[in-house]
């Protein structure tokens, strides 16, 4: 018997959790209808990074007329809308309290579900978005500017972190690299351009916690190395960036192997290794993933650039993921600047508060 397919579903999705007010309208099939993204790179340019109270007043002016784009071009209204997802955190808390509100209040307004959506979630479930086959359970690296993680994804709403950085993520040393060696903002596109021009091994570079038991990240002493190494005068920018670039590779497979070794031990069948973040729309990274994935005789399954950076689309999908099992929210769900996949996960031994 051929099992009845769902009944068409849309849902708004609103994402305003750092510099990027995106909103999206996508169906149950994957298809995103509509998408737009107001960035606000110029803005935070002249101060080397995202200011918060930029962000929060950029997304205040940005994301109504956004609403209306999507709409429009979709030729749908608001009543065409089965649900309205909203970034509810982790996030700079001001921006995220844009998008949420706005959200309650289509919400109340139109009578429709609210779903609040961990930004993270919607990284985590962005690849099912780009590849429909893709089934749970599978692993996944998120690797973004806030976040340096692997969880093992059972399904919508059940993961379980396997490691986290004990102190900075790698996209924020990225952005921290970029500022050093003044190549501007945003940090991470900088860096990957300015090393395509550079020797990967000019500049001896540490690979922190490669030796460690545990698959946990560190990439603050990296940080410091890359320091040391333009202070010196000893070594050209590119070289820098090219050597900076390849060292954090050289952890992501490291950890991310002894992360599959870890599954496999305990004989965890997975499904796929997948990266999402912003990080995973680095075009240097995936090919070494790509290789690792192949070794454990996995596919390796990652969304398009565009996808794995903050987007609406993500945002939406997760809505979709969640409104199709039930899973509602009150107009009362917080704001959270903090908001983890797994809260039962032990803290990363030496890990900071950003752990």
């Amino acid at each position: 018997m051929v099992a009845e397919k769902p009944p068409m579903a849309l849902v708004l999705g609103l994402e305003s959790s750092c510099d990027e007010t995106a909103v999206a309208l996508v169906d149950n099939d994957g298809n995103i209808i509509a998408h737009h993204l107001a960035t606000q790179e110029i803005l935070h340019r002249p101060y080397g990074g995202v200011v918060p109270e930029i962000a929060a007043r950029a997304h205040v002016e940005r994301l109504e007329p956004l609403i209306r784009k999507v709409l429009d071009e979709s030729g749908k209204n608001l009543s065409d809308v089965d649900a309205i997802a909203a970034t509810a955190g982790p996030g700079l808390i001001g921006g995220v309290m844009v998008g949420l509100v706005t959200g309650k209040a289509l919400s109340l307004a139109c009578n429709k579900p609210l779903i609040a959506i961990n930004h993270l979630e919607g990284h985590a479930l962005t690849p099912r978005l780009a590849d429909q086959s893709l089934s749970f359970p599978y692993l996944l690296l998120l690797i973004s500017g806030g976040h340096c993680q692997i969880l093992l994804v059972k399904n919508v709403g059940e993961y379980r972190r396997l490691a986290t950085t004990i102190d900075d993520a790698g996209g924020e040393a990225f952005d921290k690299t970029a500022k050093i060696l003044g190549l501007g903002f945003p940090g991470g596109p900088a860096v990957e351009q300015e090393a395509l021009k550079g020797d990967p091994t000019a500049v001896p570079l540490p690979r922190p916690l490669v030796r460690s038991k545990e698959p946990h990240f560190s990439f603050a002493g990296l940080k410091t190395a890359v320091l040391r190494a333009h202070q010196s005068g000893l070594y050209k920018r590119e070289d820098i960036a090219a050597s900076f670039q390849q060292a954090v590779i050289d952890c992501l497979v490291n950890r991310s192997e002894k992360a599959l070794r870890k599954i496999e031990s305990e004989n965890t069948a997975i499904n796929a290794f997948v990266i999402a973040g912003g990080m995973a729309a680095n075009q240097a990274i995936r090919p070494a993933l790509t290789a690792l994935a192949e070794a454990h005789n996995l596919p390796f399954v990652t969304p398009a650039p565009w996808l794995c950076t903050d987007n609406g689309a993500m945002i939406a999908w997760a809505g979709i993921e969640r409104f199709r099992l039930g899973m509602i929210d009150t107009l009362d769900s917080p704001a959270r600047a903090r908001w983890p996949l797994d809260p039962h996960a032990e803290k990363a031994r030496g890990a900071g508060v950003k752990a």
